[in-house]
């Protein structure tokens, strides 16, 4: 899919804040190899009839059986040489049915509904009881809704310090009128998602290390997966920026924010987000797969849930990219393009750096082999510095002219660039989109327990996965982008959802005025200011909180 019929023709594709003015980033910011400790929901049956040549995309784990481990030789690779080039591969598979416009509470709800928000009440009063029995902090959720809706509100107005939303000077109705800052910080400090009773004993070495956000994360991730998928998707990892003290905290120096968590996610070209997992340092391989590395059992196991034989296309970078995970996608139906290190590519004879810039900017080589009855294109281009890229499908035909600036010259001057390399980038972006729009409206409520700021992140995720589920079922159905709503209105609309849908409003304690007789007088003047703002659909229908009031004071007609 064109990324501008989505994004409309004012869209931009972001690139890494670490990447120079070259085509795409051959370099990875990872050092070692390790993997993470994941629990996803097996998939269910999606497809009854079978692809010939393919395994069946209902019964995976029967058909993962069957997958031997790549073989250790070394393939035998032969130069290209002529205009030879691979098809794109037809999706065999249905496209996401057009579902019909939702408000964006709506689209929140699917995620986050009564049954979880109920869940995670419970166990937060119960460790409310256990860290103080004698101040037990009993928590609704309508409760939770509201400090939700609160703290979404936050991340919109981007104060400072959270004590300045009910200060006099700073103060903002939209929080202050919601709740009292003692019930923020109460429910704050309540939140729990698991029974630490039940936890795992720190001295097991096989214990779960998110266990506090084990049932976080499995409902979401579940969430994820229920989402109709478009062929284009792509692996990547995003950061968590945290600071605080923590055993899964990595520093990451490449990053914009060096300190966080990390994750694993896989999104489609949009940016919407189909799983992910959190990094733990442990090597997990997905069962059914072959254990191929701690970077490719990554990528098998955030493929897990896409259907196999439909010719679904993968893309991922250097840090994943390898033959052996290659091999293994395409046995099951996957093609899959990726940037590669030439360490990975055993017996292919690749021309030196050196030698490829003495060609001239835009030179490449093109190399061919069949592994394992599985037919590979390795690509070697040279922009401002080489790059190396693999693919199942993609290949250097036929070739486009892009236009570079000449430091020699100071002139702009087109460049052969392979075709691989253009279809590297159609769609290798969507993690970086998904990251780029989290950071714009990010929550930044500060706290020492890593599990809250993970759930504030997730938070913030979500919201913009509603956002593009949104934005994908408003151009289907034909909604010009222009009347579209904005991540910043989206967003706005679901915590004052939040915050005022079916709740009662109660007036807020303000604190007594100052000494002062000036400001006194000129607060008892009073003035008639604009009209308020029609809350949303959902608030007005709420059925609560509508009653007349009486008033003694008349207003003029």
């Amino acid at each position: 899919m064109d990324p501008s019929a989505f994004y409309g023709k004012f869209a931009a594709k972001v690139p890494p804040d670490y990447s120079d003015d070259s085509d795409l980033d051959s370099s990875s910011d990872e050092e070692p190899e390790n993997a993470v400790l994941a629990r996803t929901t097996p998939p269910a049956d999606s497809e009854d009839e079978e692809v010939s040549g393919a395994p069946s995309a209902g019964s995976i784990d029967n058909a993962l059986e069957e997958i031997p481990k790549p073989s250790k030789d070394s393939p035998t690779w032969k130069a290209v040489r002529g205009s030879s080039s691979n098809a794109m591969p037809e999706w065999k598979d249905v496209p996401p049915y057009p579902s019909p416009v939702e408000s964006p509470i709506t689209y929140f709800r699917n995620f986050f509904d009564v049954a979880f928000l109920s869940h995670i009440c419970e166990q937060s009063s119960l460790y409310s009881a256990q860290r103080n029995p004698n101040k037990v902090t009993s928590m609704t959720v309508n409760d939770l809704e509201q400090f939700i809706g609160t703290v979404l509100t936050m991340s919109l107005m981007k104060l400072p310090q959270t004590r300045m939303y009910w200060s006099q000077r700073f103060r903002v109705s939209q929080v202050a009128d919601t709740m009292t800052r003692n019930s923020l910080e109460e429910i704050k400090q309540s939140l729990h998602f698991s029974d630490n009773q039940e936890a795992p004993d720190q001295n097991d070495p096989e214990r779960d290390r998110l266990y506090k956000v084990r049932p976080l994360l499995d409902h979401l991730v579940a969430k994820c997966h229920e989402i109709p998928k478009s062929q284009k998707l792509c692996v990547d990892e995003q950061l968590v920026p945290f600071k605080g003290r923590s055993s899964l905290k990595k520093y990451m120096p490449n990053k914009p924010k060096k300190w966080g968590y990390k994750l694993f996610l896989l999104c489609d070209e949009r940016g919407i987000m189909y799983n992910f997992e959190v990094y733990t340092g442990k090597t997990v391989s997905q069962q059914g797969f072959p254990d191929i590395g701690a970077s490719g059992n990554i990528v098998l196991r955030m493929a897990s849930i896409v259907p196999r034989g439909l010719d679904y296309i993968l893309y991922f970078d250097n840090w994943f990219c390898g033959v052996d995970l290659q091999v293994v996608l395409k046995k099951v139906g996957i093609s899959s393009v990726g940037t590669v290190r030439e360490a990975r590519l055993k017996g292919c004879k690749l021309p030196s750096d050196k030698d490829l810039k003495k060609k001239g900017r835009g030179s490449y080589v093109e190399m061919a082999t069949t592994f394992e009855g599985v037919s590979l294109r390795a690509v070697k281009w040279f922009d401002n510095r080489p790059v190396t890229l693999l693919s199942t499908f993609a290949s250097a035909p036929a070739e486009q002219a892009v236009k570079r600036f000449d430091k020699k010259t100071r002139t702009t001057v087109s460049i052969p660039r392979p075709a691989i390399v253009g279809i590297y980038n159609e769609c290798m972006g969507g993690v970086d989109l998904l990251d780029m729009l989290v950071a714009l409206y990010r929550i930044h409520v500060r706290s020492k327990k890593w599990y809250r700021r993970l759930f504030f992140h997730l938070l913030d995720v979500v919201v913009v996965n509603c956002w593009l589920l949104y934005r994908r079922d408003a151009t289907a159905a034909n909604v010009p982008c222009k009347h579209q709503m904005t991540l910043l209105t989206f967003k706005a609309d679901i915590a004052c959802a939040l915050r005022q849908q079916g709740k009662v409003s109660s007036p807020s304690r303000k604190r007594p005025l100052g000494p002062s007789k000036v400001e006194n007088e000129l607060l008892v003047k009073k003035r008639r200011g604009p009209s308020a703002a029609v809350p949303c659909k959902e608030i007005r229908l709420d059925t609560i909180d509508h009653l007349p009031m009486f008033s003694a004071k008349k207003r003029p007609l």
